[in-house]
């Protein structure tokens, strides 16, 4: 995984669990938090792919979400940036 704040690559061993005490050796930030999930998603309800989870309000530290796992990419990188393009192909409809 990589730290949603300042990228690094955190190795993980896959038979362990991220604690919500763990923090991103470079920078010191958490790394069980929304923006470190799989599940992270700004432009969906609750901003959570998992349906079921609580609402978290400080997406940036710690929580104790049961659903959080991993993310392979870094915040950011999601399927989130395509909302521009999505306007943009709709703005392009209604030109002449």
């Amino acid at each position: 995984m990589q730290c949603w704040k300042c990228g690094t690559t955190i190795d993980l061993d896959p038979r362990s669990r991220i604690s919500r005490n763990d923090s991103c050796d470079h920078c010191q930030n958490d790394l069980h938090a929304c923006k470190n999930c799989k599940f992270h998603d700004p432009t969906v309800h609750n901003q959570c792919r998992e349906t079921q989870a609580e609402w978290v309000s400080d997406r940036e530290r710690a929580n104790f979400c049961d659903y959080f796992a991993p993310s392979r990419t870094r915040a950011g990188a999601s399927p989130g940036n395509a909302v521009p393009d999505a306007r943009s192909a709709f703005d392009s409809l209604f030109k002449d």
